[in-house]
């Protein structure tokens, strides 16, 4: 039987970190920001939805989709973010139904699925039904905010209006079977990694 953990954490705690560590040791990893680029790539019928919906101001030269300038639309309108999400929502989800069930075709011991709002769309629905354990990478408030700065390029009161709009650290830690600490150096990460990868193959085996 193949298990399947969710990847979840704020933003900038260090997820893709932690994920690509997994996938070096050979883990299948199913990241939903990924699946969601996938999703609206030229030619896609989510790109085509998007256009329809919001004009062609949220695509580039190139005909591909404009992620910065949709963001900026959807994060001040509550409406067209929900609209958003239930056009895209069901859409990775079956993809990375499609990927799990690979997995288990493969005989896979555990997948590891990267969900960043795994408390804000999923957590107490059917859907978390879907999973046997919830990973949190959790950072010192600090830490997240100054990472989050540096790899945006973005001021203070941006960066902690982003934070803000998330599930708090608090809540995302109150759903977590496991946690991994991203508060020291990446070697510190790779060992808790590696640690986690032997306890869910052990698991995984029983």
């Amino acid at each position: 039987m193949t298990l399947h953990f969710v990847l979840t954490g704020g933003v900038a705690s260090g997820k893709s970190a932690v994920s690509r560590f997994f996938a070096e040791l050979g883990v299948r990893v199913i990241d939903a920001d990924i699946v969601a680029r996938e999703v609206v790539e030229l030619g896609s019928e989510g790109l085509q939805a998007i256009t329809q919906y919001f004009g062609e101001d949220v695509l580039l030269d190139d005909g591909s989709l404009d992620r910065k300038a949709l963001r900026d639309i959807v994060f001040s309108d509550d409406s067209k973010r929900h609209w958003l999400n239930q056009l895209l929502h069901p859409m990775i989800r079956d993809k990375m139904l499609q990927a799990r069930s690979a997995a288990e075709s493969c005989g896979e011991p555990y997948t590891i699925s990267v969900i960043p709002l795994y408390f804000e769309t999923i957590h107490g629905t059917d859907e978390a039904q879907n999973y046997q354990r919830v990973l949190v990478v959790d950072a010192d408030e600090g830490k997240q905010l100054s990472r989050l700065m540096q790899r945006d390029d973005t001021d203070i009161h941006r960066a902690k209006a982003l934070m803000v709009s998330q599930a708090s650290r608090s809540e995302r830690l109150s759903i977590a079977d496991d946690v991994i600490a991203n508060n020291s150096d990446l070697q510190s990460l790779k060992q808790q990694v590696i640690n986690l990868d032997k306890h869910y193959r052990e698991l995984a085996r029983s």
